[in-house]
């Protein structure tokens, strides 16, 4: 991305300035050496919808949001992709905590484009961004979130805006997926219009499924979509759905018929449930993963502290070591080692937690 111009610079200094005053006491940093690693631990996924003017039902303000990713960072936290934590390969520094930004409804609060002399430049009070002047200024964190997009829901939430909505043109669409993926975030399904899918008939769910990938596809042609965020975290009548099947499109007339459009979800993002088990654990669910959501009445700070305390809710913590699962101490242990709902589960079982020596495969 280019330079950002002078007012953007602007703008990021006065919302930096009312962000040092909001973290609270609370979210001071633990020095990462004081933080006994436990690769066994829980990983927070949170979950922004709308950013804006203020806080509300599915949004933050936008000082919230800086204040957010200012708390992460401060308290050790460091941004992965859905892919490592699927293929259990986290690797950071010794200390630190893996966290997952997800992105819901692909609104034009998340991804603006404005005109400036000729090109197109990310507005710099949309999620993006904020999110692309912080990475900036903490080269310590990557571009790493994933981005549940809606190619064809109302009020301009159709792969962040249309029909100049908020100033959106929609042939400004592709080209947003696009930078995003060149960025290094991830894309992922979250139906066609946000529907219902447990009110949806089968043949309905396929096809919004199926369409939402095929709409992401024709953005960026052989994008692997791997996941699925239910939309209010309703899942189908039938849940086997929401992970893989086909829709056919409608045969026209004179035209050969078509081909089944196939979709494939390795993980499926809930609305709610708390912070995530490790991939490492195995209990791990990548069909059912919870999350944290942000938004008017919730607070960050109350999940970091509470993943700041010992025991079985405890925070994950890197050993440093990507070859080894280091355990938690004595008496922390993870609880449940239930089998993974579904038969679904790519844990400790058969990513190679060892009983012995923790190695990891």
């Amino acid at each position: 991305m280019s330079s950002p111009p002078r007012f953007a610079l602007r703008f990021h200094a006065l919302l930096s300035t009312l962000v040092t005053a909001l973290i609270p006491v609370s979210a001071a940093a633990q020095p990462v050496s004081a933080r006994a690693p436990n690769e066994l631990g829980r990983i927070p996924i949170v979950e922004w919808h709308l950013v804006a003017d203020t806080d509300g039902p599915y949004r933050v303000s936008r000082t919230r949001f800086l204040a957010e990713l200012t708390a992460l960072h401060a308290r050790g936290y460091v941004p992965i992709a859905l892919g490592d934590l699927l293929a259990g390969r986290i690797d950071l520094p010794a200390g630190k905590s893996p966290v997952l930004l997800t992105f819901d409804d692909s609104s034009p609060s998340q991804f603006r484009y404005l005109e400036r002399d000729g090109r197109l430049v990310v507005d710099s009070s949309s999620a993006l961004g904020i999110l692309e002047a912080f990475l900036a200024r903490h080269p310590d964190w990557s571009p790493r979130a994933v981005f549940c997009l809606l190619p064809a829901a109302d009020a301009g939430h159709a792969f962040f805006g249309d029909r100049g909505i908020e100033g959106q043109r929609t042939a400004w669409r592709h080209p947003k997926l696009r930078h995003l993926v060149a960025r290094g975030y991830e894309l992922c399904n979250h139906t066609l219009w946000h529907a219902r899918l447990d009110r949806s008939a089968p043949a309905l769910v396929r096809e919004q499924l199926a369409r939402g990938v095929m709409a992401i596809d024709s953005a960026v042609p052989g994008y692997p979509v791997r996941a699925l965020a239910l939309p209010y975290g309703l899942w189908p009548r039938e849940r086997a759905l929401a992970v893989s099947g086909a829709w056919t499109p409608p045969a026209r007339r004179g035209a050969p018929a078509p081909a089944p459009v196939r979709y494939r979800h390795e993980a499926v993002f809930l609305v709610a449930g708390g912070p995530a088990r490790s991939p490492h654990d195995p209990a791990f669910d990548p069909l059912a993963l919870p999350r944290v959501p942000l938004q008017g009445g919730t607070s960050l700070t109350r999940t970091l502290d509470a993943l700041d305390r010992p025991g079985p809710g405890a925070r994950y913590v890197s050993d440093g070591n990507p070859a080894t699962v280091a355990r938690p101490p004595v008496g922390h242990a993870p609880v449940g080692h239930a089998p993974a709902r579904g038969g679904a589960g790519r844990g400790a079982s058969d990513r190679g937690v060892s009983a012995s020596a923790g190695q990891k495969r």
